[in-house]
């Protein structure tokens, strides 16, 4: 669970949204540290097609989940990656993403 501002932000419910988007293979959302808020939403992006990926694809997918939910559940950024951390079993490492974005 994402608490931004005091709201508490399920993560699968953006992921459901966003990977409905003809645009993305997979995706990953996670809280990330934000000053005001304490944590605010990435997420994090496989998309279909690598030459998509960009500022473009990031404003089309932030539209297309305003479009579906409340604001504060939508990402406030998105980032790419070619291909998202999964065990074989298809479990998501998601840990391996937020370690990025968190101090240590």
């Amino acid at each position: 669970m994402i608490i931004s501002g005091g709201v508490n932000v399920y993560p699968q419910e953006t992921e459901n949204v966003l990977v409905m988007h003809p645009k993305v293979a997979d995706v990953a959302v996670i809280g990330v540290p934000h000053e005001e808020l304490g944590e605010t939403v990435k997420a994090v992006v496989q998309p279909r097609d690598w030459a998509d990926a960009g500022p473009d694809l990031a404003a089309e997918l932030t539209a297309f989940a305003r479009e579906r939910l409340s604001h504060i559940k939508c990402p406030t950024s998105i980032d790419f990656e070619r291909e998202l951390p999964r065990h074989d079993t298809g479990k998501l490492y998601k840990r391996l993403l937020k370690d990025r974005y968190w101090p240590k």
